[in-house]
C-alpha cells in the first residue's frame, strides 16, 4: 500500500496511498525505510485515500534504535510495516522476567504487545508520575512497583530500599502481599496514635540540627538561626556530664546572672529574675543555696539577694565577687563535638535561657524573634506531634537507618509511610526531615550508592515546591537531591497532579515521565517542555487517555508511547467514592 514519497517537509513525509482507501487500523503504526546499513524508522500520522503522512523518529543501526534523523530517505527508498523484532528495540524488550527489565505496560498500538523499559535506565534516575484526579496515578504506581517485585524471576530485588510517603494511607494494602515472596519483605509506618506500639513513626528529637528546627519550628527570617543554633548549643552544655562542659554551664549561668544584675531593673525585678534562673539553671557550684563565705560569716547566695526596709540589696556586691571568680566563656567558644542526646522538652528549656542569656533581654527584637521560637516549640509539646519525636532509649543515625527498614524476618524493600493522620505542614516537614536523613547518610558510605535510597512522595506539590527554605536555610533538600543525589543513590519519584506547582529545580531534575490524562493547560505547558520527544500532538492525546493508561518518556524510553497499564492485585485504596451504593443503599 506504500508508493513513493511524493513530498518531504522536515520531519514529515508524505507517500503515496496505493491501495486508495484509508486503512485506519494502521493509523501510528510503525514503518521502515530501507538504506544501506541503517533503517529510518517513522511512525504513521495521518492517512487518506490518496497519500499516507509519515513522521520520522529514528533510526536503527547496528541493532540499536537512535532518535532523531540524520538524513532523510531518498525520493526512491521503499517503505514496509515495521517487524516484531525491530518494534521491540523501540519499545522495550518482551522478557519482562527478565532482573533487567520493568514493565510498565501494554501497548495501546500493538496487540499483544509489552511496553517496558530497562529498570536501571528508569530507576537510576529521578521520575515523575503525573495526572489529574482519577487518571489511575494510584494504580499506577502500586501496578509499576508491584511488577518490580513480581515479574522478575531469574532474580529478586533483595537489596532495593523504596521509601512511599502516602499521603492519604492508600498503599498499605496494595503491597500487603509482598511479605509473600521469599525474601522480600514490606513495612508500614503510621501517624495513628491509636496504634502508637505499632511502627509509630518515630525520629529522635536529637537528630534535629539547626536546618530542621528551622523547618519545624516554621522560621520565616533567617535572623533567628543563630538562636536555634545558640539554644541547641545551650542544650549541649545543660545535657552534657563532661567536666569540662560543666564548667562552661557555670559560666554561662554566671553571666546571665551578672546581666540581670546590670540590667537596671528595681531590685525586687533583679532579685526575683535571678530566683527564677536559678531555680531552673543550676550546678553543683552554682545555684541558690551556695554559699558565699566572707569574713565573720557566711551566707548562701539567695540570702545574699535579701532587700531591706529601704529596698536595697544591700549584700549585691558578694554576689558580684562571688560570680567574678567564673572564667567568662561565651556561647560562640562552645563547639558541640559529635552527637549528643536531647528531648523536645530540653530545647525548650534552652530556649528559655536564651531569652535571658547573652544579654538577649536587652533586645526586644531579639527577644520577640526568640520568644516566637519558644511559643511555637511549646505549641508542639503540648500537641500529639510531640510524640513522633519520642524516640525510646538511644540510637545512632546510622542504626536508626538499618532499623528503619528492619524486620524480623530481614531488610525491607519496601516501606509505606502512611502520613494519613497529620496536617499538610508537619506532613512536609516530616518528609523534609527524612529525606535529609537518607541523603545524608548516603553520602557518607564508604562505597558510594552501594546502599541505593527510592524516596517517593505522593501528592508531591504539597512538599516539593519553590518555598522559603532556599532564603532561610540556604537550600532545598529536595532540589538538593535532585540534583546531587544520583551519585550517591538516593533518587526521587514525584507523584503529582499539578506538576506547575512543584519546585521548577527538581522537575527540571527528572529524566522520565509517566503521565496519565491531563486537561490543565499550565500543566500541560509543563510537559511539554520536558522532552524535545514531546510533540502538540502527544499533548493532545494526553486529553483524551483513558484512566489507567499513560504516556511514558524520558531516557528510559527511545520515544514517547502510550501504555495501557494492568490494574495493581491488591489494589490500592483509592477509588472513587460509590455514590450510587452510598446514597441508596
Amino acid at each position: 500500500m506504500f508508493g513513493k514519497i511524493i513530498e518531504i517537509n522536515e520531519n514529515v513525509l508524505v507517500l503515496e496511498n496505493l491501495k486508495g482507501s484509508p486503512e485506519t487500523n494502521i493509523l501510528n503504526y510503525h514503518v521502515v525505510f530501507n538504506e544501506n546499513d541503517r533503517k529510518i524508522i517513522g511512525e504513521i500520522t495521518g492517512i487518506s485515500d490518496k497519500t499516507i503522512t509519515i513522521m520520522l523518529i529514528g533510526e536503527i543501526k547496528d541493532n540499536i534504535f537512535l532518535s532523531g534523523v540524520n538524513k532523510k530517505p531518498s525520493f526512491e527508498t521503499g517503505c514496509r510495516i515495521i517487524t516484531k523484532s525491530e518494534l521491540e528495540l523501540i519499545l522495550g524488550s518482551q522478557d519482562i522476567a527478565n532482573k533487567q527489565t520493568l514493565l510498565i505496560g501494554d501497548s495501546n498500538i500493538y496487540n499483544g504487545f509489552k511496553i517496558s523499559a530497562n529498570i536501571n535506565d528508569f530507576f537510576s534516575n529521578h521520575f515523575a508520575i503525573i495526572g489529574n484526579t482519577g487518571s489511575g496515578k494510584s494504580c499506577g504506581v502500586a501496578r509499576i512497583l508491584q511488577n518490580v517485585f513480581f515479574h522478575n524471576d531469574s532474580a529478586l530485588p533483595t537489596n532495593a530500599h523504596i521509601v512511599l510517603f502516602d499521603v492519604y494511607g492508600e498503599y498499605n494494602k496494595a503491597f500487603s502481599t509482598l511479605n509473600n515472596i521469599p525474601n522480600i519483605h514490606f513495612k508500614n509506618y503510621t501517624t495513628d496514635l491509636s496504634l502508637i506500639d505499632n511502627n509509630l513513626v518515630r525520629i529522635p528529637a536529637y537528630f534535629l540540627g539547626v536546618d530542621d528546627l528551622a523547618l519545624l519550628l516554621n522560621v520565616t527570617d533567617s535572623s533567628q538561626l543563630p538562636i536555634i543554633e545558640n539554644a541547641l548549643k545551650l542544650v549541649y552544655v545543660f545535657t552534657s556530664k563532661d567536666p569540662k562542659v560543666i564548667e562552661y554551664k557555670n559560666d554561662i549561668i554566671a553571666k546571665s546572672v551578672q546581666d540581670i544584675l546590670s540590667s537596671g531593673h528595681s531590685s525586687t525585678q533583679i532579685r526575683d529574675q535571678i530566683i527564677a534562673v536559678l531555680t531552673q539553671f543550676n550546678t553543683e557550684t552554682l545555684n541558690l543555696d551556695t554559699i558565699i563565705v566572707q569574713p565573720g560569716y557566711n551566707r548562701t547566695l539567695k540570702q545574699c539577694l535579701n532587700i531591706d526596709t529601704q529596698g536595697k540589696m544591700n549584700s549585691v556586691g558578694l554576689v558580684v565577687d562571688f560570680l567574678e571568680s567564673f572564667t567568662k566563656i561565651t556561647l560562640d567558644k562552645i563547639e558541640i563535638t559529635g552527637d549528643f542526646v536531647y528531648t523536645l522538652d530540653d530545647l525548650y528549656k534552652a530556649f528559655e535561657f536564651a531569652l535571658i542569656n547573652e544579654g538577649i533581654l536587652n533586645s526586644e527584637a531579639i527577644f520577640d524573634k526568640a520568644n516566637v521560637l519558644k511559643v511555637r516549640l511549646q505549641s508542639i509539646i503540648n500537641s500529639d506531634n510531640r510524640h513522633f519525636f519520642e524516640y525510646p532509649g538511644v540510637i545512632s543515625k546510622e542504626e536508626y537507618i538499618h532499623r528503619f527498614f528492619q524486620t524480623q524476618g530481614g531488610m525491607a524493600q519496601l516501606v509505606n509511610m502512611n502520613f494519613s493522620h497529620i496536617d499538610d505542614r508537619f506532613a512536609k516537614v516530616l518528609t523534609k526531615i527524612y529525606a535529609k536523613l537518607f541523603f545524608n547518610y548516603a553520602t557518607k558510605l564508604d562505597v558510594r550508592a552501594s546502599f541505593p535510597i527510592h524516596i517517593i512522595l505522593e501528592e508531591a506539590h504539597r512538599y516539593v515546591q519553590n518555598d522559603s527554605d532556599l532564603n532561610i536555610i540556604g537550600y532545598n533538600i529536595f532540589d538538593r537531591i535532585t540534583k546531587e543525589g544520583r551519585k550517591y543513590g538516593v533518587i526521587l519519584g514525584f507523584i503529582t497532579q499539578r506538576p506547575s506547582e512543584l519546585s521548577t529545580t527538581s522537575l527540571s531534575q527528572c529524566s522520565n515521565f509517566l503521565v496519565f490524562r491531563m486537561f490543565h493547560p499550565e500543566d500541560l505547558n509543563i510537559i511539554s517542555s520536558m522532552s524535545a520527544n514531546v510533540t502538540t500532538e502527544t499533548i493532545e492525546k494526553l486529553k483524551t487517555l483513558r484512566p489507567g493508561t499513560a504516556m511514558a518518556f524520558g531516557t528510559a524510553f527511545k520515544v514517547p508511547v502510550i501504555a495501557k497499564l494492568d490494574l495493581p492485585d491488591p489494589m490500592p485504596e483509592s477509588t472513587n467514592v460509590d455514590l450510587t451504593n452510598s446514597w441508596f443503599n
